[in-house]
């Protein structure tokens, strides 16, 4: 029985230009990851970058939001190649990659999630394992090798000085889809650790926002005000994450907590 490759819809409203909306998945666990998936939300970070994520609970997560319309996207800890392998093989479609800085790291970056193609330009270093990939369907998906770059999504993202200073050059790289904004770590590398929303790294996100769209790629950024999030959206940026599924529980549970107090 053949199969149908699965469908990036994440990647196609970002080529439309669509709004979406997301949030950082950070509990490492299926069953929540299904509860957020439950809900309005467009696109859902698997963090594992700062959230105790490893390959097994993210794949947990993958088919927990297979059911839904959500779009799962991926951040693994680093730029390690071995493990954006294996992110891939087992249904990753959307990378979010951290703390790049220079398109020879987009290039690298590119590299990693393009298969081999005899030596011509643009050929990537991907391993071939499709016979043991969730992502082919274990053979299921006709032509999946020649088709699978089409539905992958490379988000790359900008949290420094020398990220910032390289923007042309990294939306520049052939394979790159869209850079993301980061704007807790660039407040950090400014001299503004923990105030990210101090004047001059709003005006440095607002600055780099214009000069990717200059770029046509498309951009992102995490913004937990709606008021600035909607200054951030005037200035191109198309998809945003505006929470965590960590924060939501702990904030709702303070406010529960508060509202018996006052009896």
């Amino acid at each position: 029985m053949s199969l149908q490759h699965p469908k990036n819809h994440f990647k196609q409203a970002m080529q439309q230009g669509q709004t979406q909306l997301g949030a950082f998945l950070a509990l490492a666990d299926g069953y929540t990851c299904e509860v957020m998936a439950s809900s309005s939300f467009d696109w859902l970070l698997i963090d594992a970058e700062h959230g105790p994520n490893d390959l097994r609970s993210v794949l947990a997560q993958l088919q927990a939001m297979a059911g839904y319309d959500t779009s799962p996207v991926v951040r693994p800890a680093d730029h390690s190649v071995s493990m954006i392998k294996r992110l891939l093989d087992i249904g990753v479609q959307s990378l979010l990659i951290p703390m790049v800085e220079s398109g020879d790291e987009a290039k690298q970056l590119v590299d990693a999630i393009r298969y081999p193609n005899g030596g011509a330009a643009g050929g990537g270093i991907r391993g071939v394992g499709a016979g043991m990939a969730r992502a082919a369907r274990w053979y299921g998906v006709d032509n999946y090798m020649a088709n699978a770059e089409q539905e992958l999504c490379l988000v790359l993202q900008i949290e420094s000085l020398a990220g910032l200073d390289a923007i042309e050059q990294i939306a520049a790289v052939d394979g790159v889809d869209a850079l993301f904004l980061g704007p807790a770590d660039l407040a950090a590398a400014m001299g503004h650790l923990g105030n990210p929303g101090h004047p001059a790294v709003q005006q440095a996100v607002e600055d780099a926002l214009k000069r990717i769209q200059v770029t046509g790629k498309a951009a992102g950024v995490f913004c937990g005000d709606p008021d600035i999030a909607k200054q951030y959206r005037a200035l191109g940026a198309s998809f945003m994450l505006i929470g965590a599924d960590s924060i939501f529980l702990r904030n709702a549970a303070e406010a529960q907590v508060d509202r018996f107090k006052e009896q």
